[in-house]
């Protein structure tokens, strides 16, 4: 029964793709390279205390209206250093159970890296593992 009425609203609405759906297209170089610069921004975070926090959320703040990559991609840079902040402060707690806090700054610095690489190739990353606190 519920077959027939997405049938027919399918039917009724016409095909699903038509001649005016554009293409995806990449995103431009000024766009990618923000997008970039918004996850390789988290490694002020190793000179700057909270650094891996602010600098993706200053480059977000000041360039998320420029292109709605920028704002995706801000938005999962930060999401995924405050996950990674939660990790290590969890992390820390229970170093005396000799779980791995290096393992988190190393796990950190190799995905911020392929995002960074992805941003910059126009790919929409999403990083694994993230809490989506900002939507």
């Amino acid at each position: 029964m519920a077959a027939r009425r997405v049938g027919r609203l399918i039917s009724r609405r016409g095909p699903i793709m038509s001649d005016s759906l554009q293409p995806f297209s990449k995103p431009p170089q000024s766009a990618r390279q923000w997008a970039m610069f918004c996850h390789l921004s988290a490694f002020a975070g190793l000179m700057f205390p909270f650094g891996n926090l602010l600098g993706p959320l200053i480059i977000w703040q000041l360039k998320k209206d420029a292109d709605p990559f920028i704002d995706a991609q801000g938005k999962e840079a930060l999401n995924f250093q405050i996950t990674v902040a939660i990790a290590a402060t969890v992390s820390m707690l229970l170093v005396l159970l000799v779980i791995g806090f290096a393992l988190v700054g190393i796990g950190a610095a190799v995905l911020a890296i392929i995002a960074g690489i992805k941003a910059n190739d126009g790919v929409d990353y999403r990083y694994p593992f993230t809490l989506r606190l900002i939507k």
